[in-house]
């Protein structure tokens, strides 16, 4: 018998890490280490694991991945792959991956923020030398939004333009460091592709309302920055228009939202991050106004190969509060890969295509995650 990969998830006790760390428990050609800044956090998650009927061996880890031991945990160690999910990666350098290049380990995270995953591609040739694979953005952005849009390109002779949102229900569990990222940017001009040409956006701003169907219902959506705005005019060749916003489910929230980022916009307030715990706290008051319904939309336009419009509508629906599981399949999927051998390629790039939807679904279908689509031709 092999011998099982050791996993290492980081903040292996938080939002993400937890529902990583759920799925990979599962497996018994894996050894499993829930790691954190507090090892009795990490001790107490890994015996509800083992209580729920954990397959493979567990053990837990106190590290803080921004002290200069950093790199000497991780080589006496020694993990098959590493799983970043301490966010917000808004800010953050690349201290985490490149110590993993470093020590010889796998390294996927769930990074978010823009130039973090676009530049990522720095670390190529250090990942190549020390026969490692890096990726960024290992999320529902770039992970799985590449992966749609790959998977439905191909309907298309010319494909224009993309616009997509995530819309999560608001009676779900979000953690303060996804709100703090989202607070980093409100009101922040940032680039966009629009009509051919690179235009600013600002942050949680040019909000609307849009029916999203009869499961999601009508939706409040406003701007925000991803990887995708820049990784996606350079991956899809001839795109004219990528667009991507966010809402929040709960109309009043979303718009007192769009009231902070027009605040930071005129420079009153230069930084609302700094207020995230107690705008979290608040919005803990809110949340059970809300559903447990949320999903992911993406709409393709462009031309066939007979020259005809073509539409195509995507969405992706999470009941019973499973929205927050969707950020993680990606990561989960490739660290499955890993492990057993199916990716194998050296060096470091975002999350860009690197499975298939099929693959996605085997995942997010036990969770009873559905999907929708529609074409309009003509």
């Amino acid at each position: 018998m092999n011998k099982p990969k050791k996993i290492l998830v980081l903040g292996g006790y938080g939002n993400f890490g937890r529902l990583i760390c759920d799925a990979l428990v599962r497996r018994s050609d894996v050894e499993l280490i829930v790691a954190g800044r507090r090892r009795d956090k990490a001790e107490k998650y890994c015996e509800w694991l083992k209580a729920g009927g954990a397959v493979c061996p567990l053990s837990a880890l106190a590290i803080d991945v921004h002290s200069s031991q950093f790199l000497q945990t991780l080589q006496e160690i020694h993990p098959d792959v590493v799983i970043h999910t301490c966010g917000p990666f808004q800010g953050q350098d690349y201290h985490v991956p490149r110590a993993c290049i470093l020590a010889g380990c796998h390294y996927i995270d769930l990074a978010d923020d823009r130039r973090f995953v676009c530049d990522f591609h720095s670390l190529n040739e250090q990942a190549k030398q020390h026969n490692v694979i890096a990726i960024s953005g290992a999320s529902s952005v770039p992970g799985l939004s590449s992966v749609v849009v790959d998977h439905y390109a191909r309907e298309f002779a010319a494909l224009e333009e993309i616009e997509f949102a995530i819309v999560p229900g608001s009676n779900v569990e979000m953690g303060e460091a996804t709100l703090k990222g989202i607070l980093s940017y409100a009101g922040r001009p940032f680039a966009s592709r629009e009509q051919g040409k690179w235009i600013d956006r600002y942050g949680w701003m040019d909000s609307r309302r849009v029916d999203l169907g009869e499961t999601l219902g009508t939706r409040w959506l406003a701007n925000v920055d991803i990887p995708d705005l820049e990784l996606f005019p350079a991956r899809y060749p001839g795109v004219r228009t990528v667009r991507f916003q966010a809402g929040h489910e709960l109309g009043m929230v979303h718009l007192s939202m769009h009231c902070m980022a027009w605040l930071a916009r005129r420079g009153w307030i230069k930084h609302w991050d700094r207020y995230s715990g107690m705008l979290y706290t608040v919005g803990q008051w809110f949340k059970r106004l809300g559903s447990d319904c949320g999903g992911m939309v993406m709409q393709l336009s462009g031309s066939n190969a007979e020259g005809q419009r073509v539409k195509v509508n995507w969405r992706l629906i999470a009941k019973a509060g499973v929205g927050p599981r969707i950020p993680v399949f990606s990561a989960i999927i490739l660290a499955q890969r890993i492990v057993a051998g199916e990716l194998t390629e050296p060096g470091a790039r975002p999350c860009l295509g690197m499975f298939t939807v099929d693959e996605f679904f085997n995942v997010a279908g036990t969770w009873g995650i559905y999907q929708e689509e529609e074409r309009v031709v003509g």
